[in-house]
């Protein structure tokens, strides 16, 4: 194809992407009071696990707050619905350059990715009501605590995004290892260091800073990189055994 022939199909891509979310944008403004209580769950949860005097109240600030939290919940909520759509519509166009085995190890990770994605931001769900808890805990009793409820939503997709992403680094581990960059082995002699790594980003990236969900965080993936090091190093024992001079230095004489 020539240039202005991708560009062109760049194009339309784009447009039936566009096209898909003003759709279910459309649709979500008739939800959204449903999708209302949903975002507002978690809120009145730890709302209701803090003792009465740990005073806290939601507000909207300026005359349009509430036009923008309509506007900020119903995108969010289409960007989510409509994921399959735009994730296919990129894969569809760097499709054609890929070679056959490119293609079959692509649709393995991304068969692994999404869900691991979304088990990640469930996570972060459960967890939310416990770190807004904590973080309202530090309210003194003698102040009212108010909340601008476009800055908790904010806080609430940043959390469940970084719970999401969080899940997907045994992913690019498993990924960095099959294009040859790390070793198994080296994962391995490294393995203390990066499991304080994992807490220390754990502790960085979890909104809240109560230790109980930096932990619900760093634990799983502790065990979801121990998954990754085994495929690793598995991976380089069957490339080794069909290989086996493959590890020999320029001046090392193999044994035949």
């Amino acid at each position: 194809m020539a240039l202005s022939d991708h560009f062109r199909e760049l194009r339309a891509r784009v447009l039936k992407v566009a096209l898909t979310f003003l759709v279910v944008f459309g649709l979500s403004l008739f939800f959204f009071h449903q999708l209302f209580d949903f975002v507002y769950g978690p809120y009145e949860e730890a709302l209701n696990n803090l003792p009465p005097e740990q005073k806290s109240l939601g507000i909207t600030e300026g005359a349009g707050g509430g036009l923008m939290l309509w506007l900020k919940i119903c995108g969010f909520t289409a960007l989510l619905v409509t994921c399959p759509v735009w994730l296919y519509q990129i894969w569809a166009f760097i499709m054609p350059g890929l070679h056959p085995n490119e293609k079959r190890w692509t649709r393995i990770f991304v068969a692994i990715a999404v869900p691991l994605f979304l088990v990640g931001v469930l996570l972060g769900w459960l967890t939310l009501p416990k770190g807004l808890e904590v973080l309202i805990g530090f309210n003194p009793e003698v102040l009212t605590n108010l909340i601008e409820f476009n800055d908790y939503l904010q806080f609430l997709t940043r959390t469940l995004f970084v719970f999401g992403l969080a899940f997907e680094i045994p992913v690019f581990v498993v990924m960095l290892n099959r294009a040859g960059v790390v070793k198994g082995k080296t994962l391995a002699s490294y393995r203390p260091w990066i499991i304080v790594g994992i807490f220390v980003f754990a502790a960085i990236a979890t909104p809240s800073t109560d230790p109980f969900t930096m932990t619900i965080m760093a634990v799983p993936m502790v065990i979801l990189y121990g998954i990754s090091e085994f495929l690793a190093r598995a991976h380089d024992r069957r490339k080794e055994e069909g290989r086996p001079n493959a590890g020999l230095s320029p001046d090392e004489a193999s044994p035949l």
